[in-house]
């Protein structure tokens, strides 16, 4: 194998104006692949602990004002030494503060533009406010998780907000990055955490069409539906999770739990459903976590306990892959064999970078002091 190259956007510099949520995360991936990160931060932005902000690792920060038309050509002669700018705001804030797509892209036409919002730049909810569980709500995703007689669950804001939302804006500039460097031409990504979660939904979608999903909560394989793919307590109060689909996964933890197959009966029968999983709920409530960790971890048979954010440092495979670093900071992923992807600096208080980075840009002294709104 050759020797470890340099990061995979190594010499790519992303204009990142200030928000919070998916758009940083979306920062947080391309920092963690190399990419030189500079974000924009308003006059008088304080972030308390910046170096523990995982979110905003790998970022330089500069202070603008953008109220100001010296603070807005400061950002314009900023975004035209960069590949690529990513903003959060509601549609036409940009616009108004007149960094509009159109006009970066007159001064800098290779520019890949990326804006991410919840409901997107276009349709009737595009100037409303919302949040992850709201943007989840209309992608049918949010109805379709929880337990049966109880309200549809969430996991977080990992759906919506990272999954849907950061994920995919990471996503499409890294594919408008290589479109831009095969073709020359720039261009604007409308990252909308709905399409977003809707294309993780395309299993389900597919599932749906051909006739094997039901609309109902807890009545499919993959939504707590059948007994052998769920989360199960134990004696001590701590919960495991088993997840053998496939046939011979399924005989393999049967004979681990000392539960004879016959016993068991035809899973592939519904109704032996309820029996079964009430053979499984008293199986696993006879004994602690530590238990069944140790019998079933390692094995074929789909099995991992349930660990508290505070558990998951110790976990042997975390442990083995780094997965986590100092303080919990989760690594950059994925992994490349050859090139490199170093855990990116720490973040920076807002506006620590200001007078390195905005004094390559050519501004005289006055203008600099006004574009920075350090005087009137």
């Amino acid at each position: 194998m050759t020797a470890p190259s340099e990061a995979p956007l190594a010499g790519l510099r992303i204009v990142e104006f200030a928000g919070i949520g998916p758009g940083p995360f979306a920062g947080m991936m391309l920092a963690d692949m190399g990419a030189e990160i500079i974000r924009v931060d308003r006059p008088g932005a304080r972030v308390d602990q910046p170096d523990l902000d995982f979110l905003a690792r790998g970022r330089k920060s500069v202070t603008l004002d953008l109220k100001s038309a010296e603070g807005i050509e400061a950002a314009l002669r900023l975004i035209e030494t960069a590949a690529g700018l990513i903003e959060g705001f509601r549609p036409g804030v940009m616009e108004r503060l007149g960094l509009a797509p159109e006009t970066c892209l007159a001064r800098a036409p290779r520019l890949v533009y990326g804006r991410m919002t919840g409901w997107g730049q276009t349709g009737p909810l595009a100037q409303a406010a919302g949040h992850d569980l709201n943007y989840i709500a209309i992608t049918g995703a949010l109805w379709a998780s929880g337990p049966a007689d109880r309200p549809p669950a969430f996991a977080m804001n990992l759906l919506g907000d990272f999954g849907g939302g950061g994920m995919f804006l990471a996503f499409g500039m890294v594919t408008g990055l290589l479109r831009a460097a095969r073709t020359g031409e720039g261009d604007i990504i409308d990252a909308a955490i709905c399409d977003g979660t809707a294309a993780l939904m395309a299993m389900t979608a597919s599932r749906r069409a051909q006739g094997r999903w039901t609309d109902a909560r807890e009545s499919n394989l993959l939504d707590g539906g059948v007994p052998w793919y769920g989360v199960y307590e134990c004696a001590d109060g701590e919960w495991i999770t088993i997840a053998p689909v496939e046939q011979k996964f399924w005989i393999l933890l049967l004979d681990l739990l000392g539960i004879p197959e016959r016993e068991a009966g035809d899973r592939s029968d519904p109704a032996t459903w309820p029996a079964l999983r009430q053979r499984l709920t008293q199986t696993f409530l006879g004994q602690p976590q530590s238990h069944w960790t140790g019998l079933l971890n390692g094995t074929d048979a789909c099995f991992a306990p349930v660990l508290s954010p505070a558990e998951v440092a110790g976990c042997p495979q975390v442990e083995a892959r780094g997965i986590l670093g100092a303080a919990g900071a989760p690594q950059p992923a994925p992994r490349f064999a050859r090139a490199q992807t170093p855990l990116p600096p720490p973040g920076r208080a807002p506006g620590a970078d200001t007078d390195e980075v905005l004094g390559d840009l050519g501004l005289d002294a006055r203008t600099l002091a006004r574009a920075t709104g350090r005087t009137g």
